[in-house]
């Protein structure tokens, strides 16, 4: 086999998997805009007759043990899962910018503070975090999200900080320097927009942690409340079919993981891509 031929194979074999991720995660979104495309039927339906039956023609994914359809459940579900994880990963984006700016263009005080913030939440993993969050705040939709969003900022802002320290040196601002007389501006139209070019790549790496963290607290009853569809509850509601109906739990289960995959897929793509751009 040629060197051409061995570096054809993982080049072919990547966008492939980015085809697949990208038009699971364009699926993923039709099912939270307009799930009844998908699943037209009521997710919160119930007919006990009809419990417990296995994933066949009728039921592709089969049925609960209220006889709720699966499927149906799995696709609705994706509103909450995803709409959570979204918003949490926006929330966390936002806070980020806020504080990184504040760090890398404030006074030396400022930056000292912001630092030692993001150094003290960065020394507890982020579940963790989020926990005693809602420990505090109690269960919920919104509650969830500020919790999630909140314990996520400190990976945005030490990258925001870093890169506005980086940009600062940069000639292009030394020259804007030279133009510019009032440092707000230069800060605004210069410093700060070209700090940030980085952060979707980062925010579509960081969605697949949000929507694993949002399963997790869903999944330990601090999130949406049954009987809604959201993957994680879910998966908490029939974890103790496991053994008589697995399919209950597995395709939960399946949608977390493959959302998770789905955007590191996407996102490692668009870092690679991000970092070929800033080479060349």
């Amino acid at each position: 086999m040629s060197l051409l031929s061995r570096t054809r194979i993982p080049t072919v074999g990547a966008q492939w998997g980015l085809w697949l991720a990208t038009s699971y995660l364009a699926l993923a979104a039709i099912a939270v805009v307009a799930p009844t495309l998908l699943a037209p039927s009521d997710p919160l339906e119930t007919a006990l007759a009809a419990a417990h039956q296995q994933p066949g023609w009728q039921h592709l994914f089969g049925t609960d043990r209220l006889g709720r359809d699966v499927l149906v459940r799995v696709v609705h579900g994706a509103q909450y899962s995803l709409f959570i994880g979204g918003v949490a990963t926006a929330v966390a984006v936002a806070v980020g910018i806020v504080l990184g700016s504040a760090a890398g263009t404030g006074n030396r005080i400022i930056d000292e503070v912001v630092t030692r913030v993001f150094d003290l939440l960065g020394s507890f993993p982020e579940i963790l975090f989020a926990l005693v969050l809602i420990a505090f705040t109690g269960p919920g939709t919104w509650n969830l999200i500020l919790a999630i969003g909140l314990s996520a900022a400190p990976r945005y802002g030490r990258v925001v900080r870093a890169e506005i320290l980086a940009v600062r040196e940069s000639e292009f601002v030394a020259q804007a320097r030279l133009n510019t007389t009032s440092k707000f501006a230069l800060t605004v139209k210069h410093i700060v927009p070209n700090a940030l070019v980085t952060l979707p790549v980062l925010a579509t790496l960081g969605l697949g942690t949000s929507i694993l963290g949002t399963a997790t607290l869903s999944f330990l009853g601090f999130g949406t409340q049954p009987p809604l569809p959201e993957w994680g509850s879910m998966l908490s509601e029939s974890r103790d079919d496991l053994r008589l109906a697995w399919w209950t739990v597995f395709f939960p289960g399946l949608a977390i993981t493959a959302t998770v995959i789905a955007t590191t897929v996407v996102g490692r793509h668009l870092q690679h891509r991000f970092e070929r751009r800033s080479i060349q």
